[in-house]
């Protein structure tokens, strides 16, 4: 049994001092018991939240893809070209070692668990390996190193667009039919083992590489698991998809594929207002990325109105360029405040910005990652952060004014997390960082090489 008395920490009805927190050796959390006796072991306990959306073969592009190219302006389609290029020259290993330097990131960011939406299946020139699932057990085996929670989402992408076209370049190493994505799934499942905090989940690519009839029948490939898919992210998207099926991409997830509680839906960026109604009344997740929709020129997603809906959100760290939960949330709410010229946009009566979206990341992540976390309570998975009280930006706060100042002031506070009880980060460091960042750079500079 793991024990921790933290100062003040966040349960589920608020902010209690003096708090014991149990941790049984089956990773969950045993007991919780606020204004006890007895020496604090840590300053503020927090329930650390999910990271619902990475790619994580992209933290090796950071800062790769930032200047124009031939013929004018940049935009996401640039973009995807460039990574196309990039992942000709990805093998497993590459994929192993840069997954689990992100997934390292993530931690000591405060994210204790990643929802890998993994499309990347196949050899170059979509030769199959000879394990179908080689790719997902070596993210797999990233997390199975770094000790994050793992929610895996193998992808299913049939074609390159709207059209039904064959898959070319670089996607030819996504591709499957759906007989060989049923195939993949088991695969994937038999690589998670036997961790009992891992989840399998499904995802299909988006509406332009799955038709909503295929897509509507992904729930029946898994009965329960959550269910992911991009939607919405660019104008060009929603473009092609209204031209093919007469509605918007968000209207056509909704009415034609069914999309329910069982769905995060990436994006959404380009939304009518009866789009973002819909949405909200679905029960499904919003997957935000803030850093990287701003980074590819995406749009703002309408969080106001989507939350004052009812709606529910998460964030996620999409193309890794930048891993870090406090930027995600503080972006999140800085592209409202821009848009709207206003402040505090996502506070409400009573309850301040940075702990209302933190509120919502928990319980946002929790549904799209299928998992039982998101808050201190005795059943939950021991998935927990602290924070250091002594960092500048922290001197002095109580309550919510510890999550608005680690949101817009501090996010480089957290001292310790846990993910289902194993301790993977100390004093601000994860515990393999040195042997995970030397592999990294060992074979960062071999993927440069081959560029």
């Amino acid at each position: 049994m793991t024990v921790l008395i933290a100062k003040t920490a966040l349960l589920p009805d608020g902010w209690h001092d003096d708090v014991r927190i149990e941790i049984g050796d089956d990773g969950r959390i045993a007991s919780v018991q606020a204004g006890v006796a007895g020496k604090a072991t840590h300053d503020i306990l927090l329930p650390a939240p999910v990271n619902l959306h990475s790619h994580g073969f992209q933290r090796a592009m950071a800062g790769l893809t930032e200047a124009r190219g031939p013929g004018g302006q940049d935009s996401f389609w640039t973009w995807r070209r460039l990574i196309y290029r990039f992942l000709a020259v990805l093998d497993p290993d590459d994929i192993e070692a840069i997954t689990a330097f992100a997934q390292v990131e993530m931690l000591e960011a405060g994210f204790a668990t990643v929802c890998e939406f993994h499309y990347l299946h196949h050899g170059p020139g979509g030769a199959l390996y000879a394990n179908l699932a080689e790719l997902s057990a070596r993210v797999a085996a990233a997390a199975d190193l770094t000790g994050i929670g793992l929610t895996l989402l193998p992808v299913l992408y049939t074609h390159g667009g709207c059209d039904g076209r064959a898959l070319a370049g670089g996607q030819l190493r996504f591709g499957n039919d759906v007989d060989r994505y049923a195939a993949l799934l088991d695969g994937a499942q038999a690589a998670l083992g036997p961790r009992p905090d891992a989840v399998l989940g499904l995802s299909a690519h988006s509406l332009r590489a799955v038709s909503p009839d295929v897509a509507a029948a992904l729930p029946q490939m898994r009965a329960g698991a959550p269910i992911h898919m991009h939607v919405a992210e660019q104008k060009a998207e929603a473009a092609e998809v209204h031209a093919a099926h007469g509605a918007r991409p968000v209207e056509l997830a909704l009415n034609a594929v069914g999309v329910d509680a069982r769905w995060c839906l990436i994006h959404c960026t380009q939304m009518t207002d009866a789009e973002t109604a819909g949405l909200a009344q679905s029960g499904a997740v919003a997957g935000l990325c803030p850093v990287t929709e701003a980074s590819l020129g995406d749009g703002i997603f309408p969080a106001a109105d989507f939350a004052a809906r009812g709606g529910r959100f998460g964030v996620g760290t999409d193309s890794n360029i930048r891993i870090s939960l406090a930027e995600e949330l503080r972006l999140l709410e800085y592209g409202q405040r821009l848009r709207d010229r206003a402040r505090a946009v996502l506070a409400d009566a009573g309850v301040s910005t940075g702990r209302r979206m933190y509120d919502a990341a928990l319980a946002g992540g929790a549904q799209a990652a299928g998992r039982a976390t998101g808050a201190i309570r005795v059943g939950m998975w021991a998935d927990l952060l602290t924070l250091n009280a002594s960092a500048v930006d922290l001197i002095g706060r109580r309550g919510d004014a510890i999550l608005d100042a680690f949101t817009f002031a501090r996010g480089d506070a957290i001292n310790e997390v846990w993910s289902a009880g194993r301790a993977v980060v100390r004093q601000g460091t994860h515990v393999a960082r040195a042997a995970v960042e030397r592999r990294y750079a060992m074979r960062l500079a071999r993927i440069l090489d081959r560029l």
